[in-house]
């Protein structure tokens, strides 16, 4: 019974996702995930922009621990998102790449109606119009849309274009270089970016958070990185201003 007013219910409030921590430690969790166990958050009330990249890969980051058992979630709409529908997850479509399960609308911004997959992920992901955007968010769209999702590197299959938790650095991702090998194939360009992994330890550092939900915090970030202009995304400024 709680103590403060009898209501048998404060001290019982459910916690909407539990990390299994004799299955695996906090530290392989994004920081998405670690953001919604820490506010008490369900996935259904995704902390990322809805349709953007970084919304669609904590589901499907989220679906892949829930079902080795090394997260559980109370709330029932949560475990319908993970296991009765494709969310986080991408098909094609007359050749273009499309997320599963989730409802593409058209909205009203400055009164211009998007009907374009394009514009709906620019949207998500930088808040304007597919055609105000510069060509390395326009490559990074395009990248979100079709073409390759996965290569080789040495001699290894690797998703391109999706950054996960590094080894040398905070992360990494594996880009197309712009390079062929000799057999025709691409060539794939590994990027560490982020303050964080083995750099920063063998420093005596600590891995930097980011602070992205935080207006102030992200203002300076971007302008101290010049991330109006991030440069090619085989470059891990490219990939340090999209995080922010």
């Amino acid at each position: 019974m709680c103590k403060k007013c009898g209501c048998n219910t404060c001290e019982t409030k459910s916690t909407a996702l539990v990390l299994n921590e004799s299955k695996a430690p906090a530290s392989i969790l994004s920081e998405g995930l670690k953001h919604h166990i820490d506010t008490n958050k369900p996935l259904t009330n995704n902390f990322y922009s809805a349709g953007s990249r970084d919304y669609f890969d904590l589901i499907a980051e989220a679906r892949s621990l829930y079902s080795r058992g090394i997260l559980d979630f109370t709330n029932k709409r949560d475990i319908e998102l993970l296991t009765e529908t494709d969310q986080g997850h991408f098909g094609m479509y007359e050749g273009k790449k499309v997320p599963l399960d989730f409802p593409i609308e058209i909205k009203e911004y400055s009164d211009e109606n998007y009907d374009s997959l394009e514009d709906s992920i620019a949207q998500a992901e930088f808040g304007m119009d597919y055609d105000q955007l510069g060509p390395n968010e326009k490559d990074w769209v395009r990248d979100e849309m079709g073409g390759l999702d996965e290569a080789k590197f040495k001699g290894k299959t690797v998703d391109l274009n999706k950054p996960t938790r590094g080894d040398s650095k905070k992360f990494k991702v594996y880009v197309n270089s712009g390079k062929k090998n000799a057999d025709g194939s691409i060539k794939v360009k590994k990027v560490n970016f982020g303050h964080g992994g083995t750099t920063a330890k063998k420093a005596g550092q600590k891995t930097m958070s980011i602070r992205k939900s935080n207006p102030k915090a992200r203002s300076a970030f971007r302008a101290r990185h010049n991330c109006s202009n991030p440069g090619p995304k085989t470059m891990a400024r490219y990939w340090s201003c999209k995080k922010w």
